[in-house]
């Protein structure tokens, strides 16, 4: 033993193993693997025991301890009856004079192993583990403390039902919770009231062990052991004494609320909630909810059960309310304290939604609860004001701040819903008093604003949109106030972007009220919106104020002078500011140029005069666009790279003509104030200057293409002229992704002009069609990317829009485009793709789209008579590859799912196939088509009905027909035709 001694201390960290190398640490854990692993059983018992016995180090002790436990789980079987007796006995004597004094890891171990031996033994092989161990009245520490701990262990291990259990564990615990009831647990329950009169001054650390000890039995043991005249006053005493240390009272709260959760029945859970609150005066008292809040709080939730359970119409079922609404207070109290070490908020806020949707018409005193309720969400969703900083600037450690009380005020805010629907009058007059105190006091707190105005933006969401316009209720009232509230802390981030979308949520309301028009575009329009310092607010105002406009529209045309004027310096800044060196992150959707979309609706709505628009348009147009000539000279002249200051101020001012543009329409511009639209032809000429010299700059290059959008939605057949001047320069040093937006261009362009754009197609084509051939290549796709990185995604998505093109240009009458000497080099390979594609790719949406443009070409390429087709060759290659690959084949492959929506769309779209084929080619198809389904073993007497059908006028019934072919043809198959 003395070797193993040595072993392991040197392998533990004791003083003797800081001393020693890392190679004799090493050697030393090898050599008590060894001895631990190699060791018979009933030998490594007796080695253990003699160590225990011996040995003075508290290591030693522990590393044997451990050792048995771990044998006994694994070698149990294997270690003599006698040696387990000779085991048994020693830990019991060590258990009984276990001195409460030694380190708690030694007797936390001994109590495992203690509680391990009772689940195997107990009661079968010894009866008098519990009687051996309960401690001799008067208790004294020491056995006291170790007895609580082998019932603490046995709880964790085996009897708590917190923790999944196997089979073999549940019919352990429920044989030894048999045992004990029978035998023991009255002696084990006086014990426990014993140690807590006797220890809870002389050593209450122990007597606070005992308590949680008894806590942890309750569930399972006669709760009247505990839940009786003399127990409970003791409990109480000890929890609300001010001489009970903080652990020991805690110990005594906890044993109390496990009596209240005691499952029972409904009316024996109501007498005993009874006797719990006539057991201590004031139980309901705020006092009580700051020192008991766990108690309260279980309270609450059980008499809330008995009374869902019971209804209001029974005796008991009323008493249960009654005692739920006698201890509200000090629920309350609890709630609000704020201490999250004493108060499960979570339980409490579970609690409170329960008993808000008991209710249906509220009481005086339930609207008074709600009040308090209202007070309890209004204080969880406060932030912590030591964040104050952080979520002003929005560093990390205030984002992370941000979004844990996002998701925190979720099921807050699911309970202030609750509420509102239970209680309008009673929220809006909450909310009404939150934001006069807020605008009362020069001290209030950016918390205490944030969560008032958060408030009533959710009230926003709950009532109704009529209600928002009548005004309904407060909302006459409290509306107005917010128009001119001022708050003290107003610069703040937090309390002037909510400030901002509450004004926005009841919008509705000022859109009925005109008076209040000048109100709202003051807040957009001074310091608490588009002027606040803070950038992130600025630019919110800004997206804010556009949607305001395009709801208001008309109504704002007499502030339109203000409107421009206010916004005269943020326009300028935001295509003057040094984009490359801001710090500053904003979103897609925010990013200052809002503002510009705002300008510009509000310039183009139809009731300002068509003076006052050129007027206008005119000073925000001239200025952007000599900034881009004059930044297109200097670049000229130095060069422009991607990064540079000049390549992204050119990015601004382009996003900002954009924006501008968003705010007119065809019908306006082209069509009732054409000057418009000249001055919208000179600006594209600009841009387009800015493409023909730099067209390699990537980024430049992605705005101009959205600025191209916005000119052919509003400028109309005039912009086609325009066009291939930029298809020229967009074509230049492509990837997927740059071809990917050109088209985009391209689809909305052909969708829009439809045959008017043949010209275009005819020149841009052959070029567009080079391109693609090389970025679409197979090698592109098996060239080493991975389905999920960018380059991949790109190339997908550049595929999908080609297909789209290609379907756009067979269904607006620009087919004959394909056919023109320059594009037809490139025909072959595009209808092989899209064969391939028809048939077999993984994207079923793709193989749709490819089938309607296969449709779409036969109709415009094929007439009934084979002389007069326009594309020889096509026929035979329709009636040969498509219809047999892709009409039979593919739908007789086993991977075609013919419970997939999208499948059975694509199907759809292959039986309106096979009739156009029918109607175009007549019996040439149908001959070739009926031998291949014979070819497939379809039965003659199917392939007969087939022509039937075909030549039918009803395509719903012919579809009918033809998915049942396909799966009587699958079942004869029985799968084996797989199309490749």
């Amino acid at each position: 033993m003395d070797d193993l001694e040595q072993a392991i201390l040197l392998a533990s960290d004791s003083p003797a193993a800081a001393a020693a190398s890392p190679a004799v640490r090493a050697e030393a854990l090898a050599y008590c693997a060894r001895a631990r692993d190699e060791t018979p059983p009933s030998s490594l018992l007796h080695l253990c025991l003699y160590g225990l016995a011996s040995s003075p180090h508290a290591h030693v002790h522990f590393w044997c301890l451990q050792t048995i436990h771990d044998a006994l789980l694994l070698r149990r079987r294997l270690v003599l009856p006698d040696d387990l007796a000779l085991l048994r006995s020693s830990l019991l004597s060590l258990a009984v004079s276990s001195n409460a004094a030694s380190p708690p890891f030694l007797r936390n171990k001994l109590a495992q192993l203690v509680a391990l031996l009772v689940r195997f033994e107990y009661p079968h092989v010894y009866p008098s583990y519990f009687l051996d161990l309960i401690p001799p009245s008067p208790p004294q520490p020491g056995p006291t403390d170790m007895f609580a701990r082998v019932l603490v262990s046995l709880d964790d291990d085996l009897l708590s039902q917190d923790y999944p259990r196997n089979a073999e564990e549940a019919s352990d615990a429920g044989r030894v919770k048999d045992a004990m009831r029978a035998q023991c647990v009255p002696q084990i329950a006086r014990h426990w009231h014993e140690a807590a009169v006797s220890l809870r001054a002389a050593d209450p650390a122990v007597a606070a062990v005992a308590l949680d000890a008894a806590r942890r039995c309750i569930s399972w043991i006669d709760v009247s052991l505990v839940a009786n005249d003399v127990f409970v006053p003791l409990l109480f005493d000890i929890a609300l004494s001010p001489g009970s240390v903080a652990p020991l009272a805690a110990a005594a709260v906890g044993c109390l609320s496990a009596v209240a959760a005691k499952r029972m029945d409904a009316r024996a859970k109501v007498a005993l909630l009874r006797s719990l609150m006539s057991a201590q005066k004031g139980f309901g008292s705020p006092d009580s909810g700051l020192k008991m809040a766990h108690l309260v709080t279980s309270y609450a939730v059980e008499a809330l059960e008995c009374y869902r359970k019971l209804g209001s119409s029974d005796a008991d079922g009323a008493a249960a309310l009654e005692m739920l609404e006698e201890v509200l207070p000090a629920v309350f109290a609890a709630a609000e304290s704020g201490d999250d070490d004493e108060v499960d908020s979570g339980s409490v806020l579970e609690f409170l939604s329960g008993y808000v949707s008991t209710m249906k018409a509220p009481t005086e005193k339930q609207l008074r609860h709600l009040g308090q309720i209202l007070e309890v969400v209004r204080m969880q969703m406060s932030y912590d004001p030591v964040y104050r900083g952080h979520l002003d600037v929005l560093d990390k450690i205030g984002k992370e701040e941000e979004d844990l009380m996002a998701e925190q005020r979720k099921d807050l805010i699911a309970l202030f819903r609750s509420i509102c629907r239970v209680a309008p009058g009673a929220t809006q007059l909450f909310i009404r008093g939150l934001l006069v105190t807020s605008l009362s006091s020069a001290e209030v707190s950016v918390e205490d604003v944030e969560v008032a105005l958060t408030l009533f933006y959710r009230l926003g969401e709950i009532v109704g949109e009529e209600d928002i316009r009548n005004g309904a209720g407060l909302l006459r009232e409290l509306v107005p106030m917010l128009l001119s509230a001022r708050f003290s802390c107003h610069t703040h981030r937090l309390v002037a972007l909510v400030y901002l979308d509450t004004i926005s949520r009841y919008i509705k309301f000022i859109q009925e009220n005109d008076q209040y028009v000048p109100h709202l575009l003051t807040v957009f329009l001074d310091e608490r919106g588009i002027h606040h310092q803070n950038a992130h607010v600025s630019c919110h105002a800004g997206y804010l104020l556009m949607r305001a406009i395009r709801l208001l529209k008309a109504k704002l045309v007499p502030y339109l002078d203000t409107i421009l004027q206010s916004l005269q310096d943020a326009l300028v800044q935001f295509t003057a500011t040094d984009w490359a060196n801001k710090d500053v992150k904003f979103s897609s959707s925010e990013d200052g140029s809002q503002i510009f979309e705002a300008v510009g609706l509000l310039i183009g709505i139809e009731e300002v005069s068509p003076d006052k628009q050129v007027q206008c348009l005119t000073a925000l147009l001239n200025p952007l666009c000599q900034q881009i000539e004059s930044l297109v000279m200097d670049a000229k002249a130095q060069g422009l790279e991607e990064s540079s200051p000049r390549a992204i101020g050119l990015q601004q001012i382009i996003v900002a003509l954009t924006m501008i543009s968003k705010g007119f329409n065809e019908r306006l511009v082209m069509g009732s104030r054409p000057t418009l639209g000249v001055m919208f032809k000179k600006t594209l000429d600009v841009v387009l200057q800015v493409l023909i010299s730099f067209p390699n700059v990537k980024p430049l290059r992605s705005k101009i293409i959205s600025f191209l959008h916005r000119m052919v939605e509003i400028l109309g057949i005039s912009v086609l002229p325009c066009i291939p001047i930029a298809l020229r320069q967009l074509l230049v040093d492509n990837e997927a992704k740059d071809m990917s937006e050109l088209l985009y261009l391209i689809n909305q362009i052909i969708c829009k002009f439809k045959s008017s754009a043949n010209a275009l197609l005819e020149d841009a084509f052959p070029a567009m069609a080079s391109h693609l051939s090389v970025i679409l290549s197979q090698d592109a796709f098996s060239n080493g990317f991975a389905s999920n990185t960018e380059e991949m995604r790109e190339l997908q998505e550049l595929e999908k829009r080609f297909y789209a093109f290609l379907l756009h240009i067979a269904t607006h009458d620009l087919s004959t485009v394909l056919l023109t000497p320059s594009c037809r080099l490139y025909l072959e390979n595009i209808m092989q793709l899209l064969l391939i594609t028809s048939c077999s790719h993984k994207e079923i949406s793709h193989r749709k789209t490819c089938v309607q443009t296969f449709v779409n070409l036969i109709k415009d390429w094929c007439s009934s008579s084979e002389v007069e087709d326009k594309l020889p060759g096509f026929r035979v290659f329709m009636i040969e590859k498509f219809a047999t690959g892709c009409c039979l084949q593919s739908v007789l492959d086993k991977s075609f799912n013919f419970r997939d929506g999208i499948s059975i769309a694509l199907f759809g779209e292959i039986v309106m196939a096979q009739k156009v084929m029918y109607e175009r080619f007549g019996e040439n198809f149908i001959v070739n088509f009926v031998a291949k389904l014979r070819e497939a073993h379809c039965p003659p007497d199917l392939a007969e009905q087939y022509y039937q059908k075909l030549q039918g006028n009803d395509i719903k019934t012919f579809k009918s027909f033809y998915e049942s072919l396909v799966m009587k043809i699958r079942q004869q198959q029985n799968g084996s035709l797989v199309f490749r």
